[in-house]
């Protein structure tokens, strides 16, 4: 801010130029990145300011105010083709991925736990996102998502039933054919074939690809364009490791694994 003094001026008059000195200084800041100019991580204050395939967006921990990001990602098929096995690929996964921002309240109660996203399932596939993890209990007869506590699901952390959100999954799977999803389940549900079950209602046991399929021992996995001519374009994976045995559904850390990440501080 720059202020200009008179003394023939009485202090209203200086008021006023130190305002419109500010105005201008700040309108200054604004027009240097706006009508679509901004590219990825400049600042902005709404999505007209970014350029095509960025968005406006805020996150208080990883960055200050607001600044455009990516709004889908890079189609790795398109930089390289659908020859390799599965496993040659990285996907785009999303943490909770059914603990969105104002999902409306299935049970009439408040809720009371913490969401990860912003997007709906079906925005959050288009987008580009091709793993979603989820969290299944046994609630109210049925097979819900929550993100709750001690392997059980209450009013005040129910999301949903889960047929909702896995019908969103049959609806991108049937009009993207030649797309694969993975699906990976942190599993509280106990009822008898409560997953198969849900599964099976949801439409998707057309796109399953069968336990007996899956590697071992490190082996790589089949040819992606294979899975997708066999229509074996959905993969799911249990926490629970007797349901590969009681109800074909593969146990995670019999084909995963997860690498120990430390943080480090910005320099």
């Amino acid at each position: 801010m720059i202020i200009l003094s008179f003394p023939n001026l009485g202090f209203s008059q200086n008021l006023f130029l130190i305002i419109i000195a500010a105005s201008a200084a700040l309108a200054g800041v604004a027009a240097a990145c706006s009508d679509g100019q901004c590219r990825l991580l400049d600042e902005c204050s709404s999505n007209q300011d970014c350029e095509a395939g960025l968005y406006c967006f805020s996150c208080p921990p990883g960055f200050p105010g607001s600044r455009c990001v990516r709004s889908t990602v890079t189609n790795q098929f398109k930089l390289l083709n659908n020859s390799l096995p599965f496993n040659k690929y990285a996907f785009l996964t999303t943490h909770n991925a059914y603990a969105i921002d104002g999902y409306p309240s299935h049970t009439r109660v408040p809720r009371i736990t913490f969401t990860n996203q912003e997007d709906s399932i079906m925005d959050q596939l288009n987008n580009g996102v091709r793993g979603l993890m989820l969290d299944t209990y046994d609630f109210r007869g049925d097979v819900w998502l929550c993100h709750s506590f001690k392997g059980h699901c209450h009013d005040y952390t129910a999301f949903g039933p889960a047929i909702d959100t896995l019908k969103e999954v049959e609806a991108f799977l049937s009009a993207h054919p030649a797309e694969i999803v993975t699906i990976i389940l942190e599993d509280y549900v106990r009822a008898p074939n409560g997953l198969t079950r849900v599964f099976t209602d949801a439409g998707l046991m057309k796109y399953w690809f069968p336990v007996t399929n899956m590697p071992e021992n490190g082996q790589d996995w089949p040819l992606v364009n294979d899975m997708v001519q066999n229509n074996h374009r959905l993969l799911v994976f249990t926490s629970i490791q007797s349901k590969e045995a009681s109800e074909g559904i593969a146990y995670q850390w019999n084909y995963m694994v997860e690498n120990r990440c430390k943080k480090y501080k910005q320099s």
